[in-house]
């Protein structure tokens, strides 16, 4: 199984880009049999101009709900999870945490499989393992330096082999305190083996995982919190939210002491209980609040963020993930990228990875959706190319499977979102009016000519 997941590359690609290839994954959730996500550019005229990258910028997943599009870059997620963090939580002799495939009684007796191929400043790697609910079955870390395969190490079996370069005293006595539960990879990059490191800190720095839901209430992540403090210091940021034509012209923090009079005013002249509790055990408290200043008719007036949008609110915690991946390269993976965001907004942050001026590193973006108008243009040029589009959908049988647009082989200009949305494609929900008239025949329990008497909502 591993040779046929191993794909070797023709030659080996220049340049100092840190992107993903290939990702394939099987006996995953709704996953059964293998599936591939290929990074490969498919057509040169569709190239952003100037550039010579070797994976496509921007990866866009379309699919019905339940189609398994969360199930895909969520098995990308799994595996970084277990690079990372196997070493951590894994037991000894407590066997893998794993989801195979529920649909078919012998999935959960065969294993899992996770495979990556990588381009890491200008060397390209593959790397990938198995496992069932007890122990990892196999791993294997190849890299290609001038176009020719070289094994850094294969594990069939449990045992390890490593390649005719590595240090074997030295592997020996990291195979020595590797669990059987635990990933290879992970304990050697720990234990500051070289060649295993650039594949171990493509997971643990490079790829990167978007929130699906914006926070609620006023609460933000950390990145977002220092960038408002200085805002001066991330101009990108206020740039991004004016051009979202968000209404929002300036944003900063005030400290702002929370004392009984300001709670009162704050919460309409009642202070909540656990409030009353918290100040009568710590006194008043001085606390950093960010705000963002709405233009009216009179000026600026500053907003707290819980006066703000759900759509606002998903920009300010995605807004430092996209400018971080765009600042330094790597890959981000983003979950429903089209949640609280509008279309124009989405394709707008989608552009920013398609222009060698804004992505000088090559940066990528991986994304689900159901937004079929990215399917569609933009300012006259389409917002994703023909290589840059998979579709997602389940067979008869429950199993997630995925088609890359290319495959259809589409001429150039052709009107992919009204064809998509048509059925060409697959990857959309069929609909019947089985729903309609399951509701219209309510009223036949009630005699003929009587209105259906519907239950009051409860008030909440």
């Amino acid at each position: 199984m591993r040779d046929s997941l191993a794909h070797e590359p023709q030659e080996s690609p220049k340049g100092g880009l840190t992107v993903l290839l290939n990702f394939r994954v099987a006996n995953h959730r709704s996953v059964r049999e293998e599936q591939e996500l290929q990074f490969h550019p498919a057509y040169d005229t569709d190239r952003p101009p100037g550039t010579d990258w070797q994976a496509v910028p921007v990866a866009g997943l379309f699919g019905a709900n339940a189609a398994g599009k969360s199930n895909l870059v969520g098995a990308l997620e799994y595996m970084a999870w277990m690079v990372v963090n196997s070493h951590r939580d894994a037991e000894p002799d407590g066997g893998v945490t794993r989801t195979p495939f529920r649909l078919d009684a012998t999935a959960t007796d065969e294993p899992s499989w996770f495979v990556v191929d990588l381009l890491l400043l200008g060397i390209r790697y593959t790397y990938g393992f198995s496992v069932d609910d007890e122990k990892i079955l196999d791993e294997w870390l190849y890299s290609y330096p001038h176009g020719k395969k070289r094994k850094i190490f294969e594990r069939p079996s449990g045992d390890v082999e490593p390649g005719d370069s590595q240090a074997r005293r030295e592997l020996e006595l990291v195979e020595n305190i590797t669990e059987p539960n635990v990933l290879f990879l992970t304990m050697a990059a720990r234990s500051r083996q070289a060649d295993f490191r650039p594949v171990y800190d493509w997971f643990l720095r490079d790829l990167k995982f978007g929130r699906q839901r914006p926070r609620f209430g006023s609460a933000l992540g950390p990145d977002v919190s220092r960038m408002l403090e200085a805002p001066e210091q991330y101009p990108e940021l206020m740039a991004l939210l004016r051009a979202a034509d968000l209404g929002i012209e300036e944003a900063g923090t005030e400290r702002v002491l929370m004392d009984e009079d300001a709670l009162r005013q704050r919460y309409g002249g009642r202070v909540p209980t656990f409030l009353r509790t918290r100040l009568d055990e710590k006194g008043p408290e001085e606390l950093t609040r960010p705000w963002l200043g709405h233009r009216g008719r009179d000026g600026i007036v500053r907003m707290e963020l819980s006066e703000q949008s759900a759509g606002t609110k998903a920009l300010l915690e995605q807004a430092p993930r996209f400018m971080s991946v765009l600042r330094s390269g790597g890959t981000f993976i983003v979950d429903e990228i089209d949640s609280s965001l509008h279309p124009l907004l989405t394709a707008q942050l989608v552009g920013l990875f398609q222009n060698p001026a804004t992505n000088p590193h090559g940066a990528q973006l991986i994304f689900t959706t159901h937004d079929a108008s990215l399917l569609g243009r933009a300012d006259g040029e389409a917002i994703l190319k023909r290589d840059q589009v998979w579709f997602v959908e389940k067979n008869q049988y429950g199993e997630t499977e995925v088609v890359a647009l290319s495959e259809f082989r589409p001429r150039l200009g052709e009107n992919h979102e009204r064809r998509y949305l048509g059925g060409s494609y697959g990857g959309v929900p069929f609909i019947d009016d089985s729903f309609a008239k399951a509701l219209a025949g309510r009223g036949d329990h009630h005699g003929e000519g009587t209105e259906t008497e519907w239950p009051e909502a409860p008030h909440l």
